[in-house]
């Protein structure tokens, strides 16, 4: 069992414990549910960074990256940075995140928010409105085509951007659909946790043009970015770049100055 299936498995015992806990009414009725939503699409087709800078404490392959980061400050700081907008990571067990860390983010900050989690049920995507999100991901390596049409249409319906990451042609192939926006392409090999950027190169020429492309994973450098956008990326998913850092916030507006 690779560290992909162990988390979706979690998963679905989390997410059968959290319907009983807020049933969907209650979520539906929250504040934010009602709120009007910020394309993060459109945003990357309209910047000249394309960054989308991440929130994460921890993570399976590095364990802890950064613990005392609070979400208030560094959401503040990549937005002032010009962030196109922030990934923030809800998962607990493996990540040290929460959908909590999305509610203070979206409090802090006016850019579009990307609740970065394993999504496999459409409960987790009105929790996403719920709790302030603009965007989703759905992770092709652990959904079936027609689980990515469902999750997918009733995530445009709720006016949330998507966002499927695919890590190789195949999942490539059956998930392409009209009610995606971007097209993450994950340079890390999720089973030896190897990044290669030539992943995202390999990949570019089969992703259509009517869906923004993003590359995701091993992006530490304007280099890398500069090497990437001839193959017609719009947008740079950083995670730990900026969050292995004691300054995040800094580390961004640094990085993004030179960018």
């Amino acid at each position: 069992m690779n560290i992909l299936d162990k988390i979706v498995a979690d998963k679905r015992v989390e997410v059968k414990l959290r319907k009983g806990l807020i049933p969907t009414k209650q979520l539906e009725e929250s504040v934010l549910f009602e709120r009007q939503t910020t394309s993060l699409a459109q945003n990357l087709r309209n910047s000249t960074t394309g960054i989308i800078a991440e929130h994460k404490r921890r993570s399976p392959s590095k364990s802890v990256i950064n613990q005392t980061s609070s979400v208030w400050e560094v959401a503040q700081g990549y937005e002032k940075a010009g962030a196109c907008g922030m990934s923030v990571l809800t998962d607990g067990k493996y990540f040290g995140g929460s959908l909590d860390d999305l509610l203070t983010a979206r409090a802090s900050c006016n850019m579009p928010l990307l609740r970065k989690e394993f999504i496999i049920d459409e409960y987790q995507l009105l929790e996403a409105k719920a709790y302030g999100a603009d965007v989703c991901l759905l992770i092709a390596a652990c959904l079936t085509r027609q689980e990515i049409k469902n999750l997918s249409e009733l995530a445009k319906s709720l006016q949330l951007d998507v966002l499927l990451e695919v890590h190789n042609q195949e999942e490539l192939e059956k998930s392409l659909m009209p009610s995606l926006d971007m097209l993450g392409v994950n340079n890390r090999n999720l089973k030896t946790f190897e990044v290669s950027l030539e992943t995202s190169k390999s990949l570019s020429t089969k992703i259509p043009n009517d869906f923004v492309k993003v590359s995701e994973s091993g992006i530490s450098s304007i280099e890398a970015i500069k090497e990437l956008r001839p193959y017609g990326y719009q947008g740079f998913l950083i995670g730990e770049n900026f969050m292995k850092t004691e300054n995040p916030a800094q580390s961004a507006i640094n990085f993004i100055k030179k960018s």
